[in-house]
């Protein structure tokens, strides 16, 4: 085995090993590359919020080669927003697509009013009994939102725990957002070729990362009875983006993601509210940055424009494989070598980040850190360029690029592939919270808040009283705060919420209570 790495930078955790012939067998024999027997694959998107939307219509207008050029391939694409002004565009697209091989949906979440919001929240009991019948019936539960939360227009800014609340309404009800979500999955269903699902969402507006813990559970669980790869795609904040997306929100969203996709802080989760709560992202999670995007170009909208069009490539050309060897790959390094199977779904360990960047191979050298802590050091790089004969000395830029934002054990695999847009798609895998610069000045800046702007900004387990972030009322140590004042909380320490050293004795307290035994969620009032 090879001996063990420790990053440059300024914290403290292990990063675990893999054998070195398992890389090289990465490096040298593309044993993740896909053989004859594997594929043609089919690319399905759930898109949320403006973000999801701009994606989906980027894909169906930046129709790369190979697009739906397989026979029994198919794209499916349900986009889901508060309202419809981002939501015409995915329509108008769609028509670019042979109805044949294609379903392209959009939801509009229509915005309550104070007193149908509220009905729904007072019922939110109900709701979860029928989807979870064991589901604990508190009797301290109250709505985790005020009768007269102020809610925005449509065209306005939302908090993640109003539009968890709006999503919530709309799904339990049995309304619009319920059937679209059965087409949707339905339509994965019936392809063909291999389906690949991708949940995208940007990680600073509310909309999408305040309804992605539910609809990726609900679309993951319970519509595809967690049989496809489902994979999440987080677009991180953007310095230039307009100041309402600066609430602080980034630091609960990593967190409930983190605990969501962690195997040892979800059973953490799932020791006390249940298997309903396993990690809905069956094929790991991506992270893309923006910032060095947006020092290049220098304007919001190109970034965007640029961001959507190389991770729309990435996805969807040459009927997917590429982003499938890619899924293959990244599942390769999470299985322990001495546990590998074909039919193994690696679990995620904190390490559960993979940065994704796109560029145009002239734009490389502007890759910067792509989001990562100065020092990141990783098992293995990899860097596709799409541009058929690969000169030599371009094939080195793309190495030194790679090589600037990170280190691996060996150096970087840059694969020169048939493509005629000079793209050049990186993935940096394996990174944990503390690996990204994002996640200690979110953690800074969520401290300056008062407890009820922390409240807004959560989302994931609020409807159980929990709010992640915080210290739990009833065990030292451990982490969720009861919204009620009762008992909810959850199996993970606070310090490893928080990513910083545990208390003395914290890891013992967690083993203890982390047993098979049912851990009653509710105790006294």
């Amino acid at each position: 085995m090879a001996a063990e790495h420790d990053h440059d930078h300024d914290h403290d955790h292990d990063h675990g090993d893999t054998a070195m012939a398992r890389i090289e067998a990465l490096r040298s024999e593309g044993v993740h590359r896909a053989g004859d027997h594997e594929g043609p694959f089919s690319l399905h998107v759930l898109g949320l919020g403006a973000t999801g939307a701009d994606l989906i219509t980027s894909i169906m207008r930046n129709q790369p080669d190979g697009f739906l050029s397989e026979p029994g391939t198919r794209f499916s694409a349900l986009a889901v927003d508060i309202g419809d002004e981002d939501l015409a565009q995915v329509r108008d697209a769609a028509s670019a697509l042979p109805a044949e091989q294609s379903h392209v949906a959009t939801v509009s979440l229509p915005v309550p009013t104070n007193a149908d919001l509220s009905y729904a929240l007072n019922r939110y009991r109900e709701f979860l009994k029928m989807e979870y019948p064991r589901y604990y019936w508190n009797p301290n539960y109250e709505p985790w939102l005020p009768a007269d939360v102020e809610i925005a227009p449509s065209d306005g800014h939302y908090s993640r725990a109003v539009a968890k609340a709006i999503y919530g309404a709309e799904y339990y009800q049995g309304r619009e957002i319920a059937g679209a979500l059965d087409d949707f999955a339905a339509s994965v269903m019936s392809s063909e070729a291999t389906p690949l699902v991708v949940v995208a969402f940007s990680m600073a507006g509310g909309v999408g990362s305040g309804i992605v813990v539910e609809i990726a559970r609900h679309l993951s669980s319970i519509k595809l009875g967690r049989r496809p790869w489902v994979v999440g795609l987080g677009i991180l904040p953007n310095g230039a983006d307009p100041a309402e997306y600066a609430d602080g929100s980034l630091f609960p969203v990593i967190n409930e993601l983190d605990c969501m996709i962690d195997t040892e802080k979800n059973k953490g989760v799932m020791a006390v509210w249940g298997d309903l709560y396993k990690n809905p992202f069956t094929g790991g999670f991506f992270m893309v940055d923006q910032n060095d995007v947006q020092e290049m170009t220098g304007d919001l909208a190109a970034t965007h424009a640029y961001v959507d069009a190389g991770i729309g490539s990435f996805l969807t050309r040459d009927a997917s494989v590429h982003l499938y060897e890619t899924l293959k790959a990244l599942n390769w390094l999470a299985v322990p070598a001495d546990a590998w199977h074909p039919a193994i779904r690696g679990e995620q360990g904190d390490r559960w980040i993979n940065m994704l960047a796109v560029r145009k191979l002239a734009d490389i050298d502007s890759l910067g850190t792509s989001g990562l802590v100065k020092g990141f050091s990783t098992e293995y790089l990899e860097a596709r360029v799409f541009t058929g004969d690969l000169d030599p000395a371009d094939a080195e830029s793309v190495s030194a690029a790679v090589s600037g934002a990170a280190t691996g054990r060996v150096d970087p695999v840059v694969l020169g592939l048939p493509g005629g847009d000079d793209l050049v798609s990186v993935v940096i895998p394996r990174a944990s919270k503390l690996d990204l610069a994002a996640f200690v000045p979110a953690r800074d800046y969520y401290d300056t808040l008062e407890w009820d702007d922390k409240l807004l900004i959560h989302s994931w387990l609020l409807d159980l009283g929990v709010m992640l972030c915080e210290p739990s009322i009833r065990f030292d140590g451990m982490g969720g705060e009861c919204i009620w004042g009762c008992a909810c909380w959850v199996v993970v320490p606070h310090a490893a919420i928080r990513g910083e050293a545990a208390e003395p004795g914290a890891e013992a307290v967690t083993e203890s209570l982390a047993d098979p035994e049912p851990i009653a969620p509710f105790v006294g009032g």
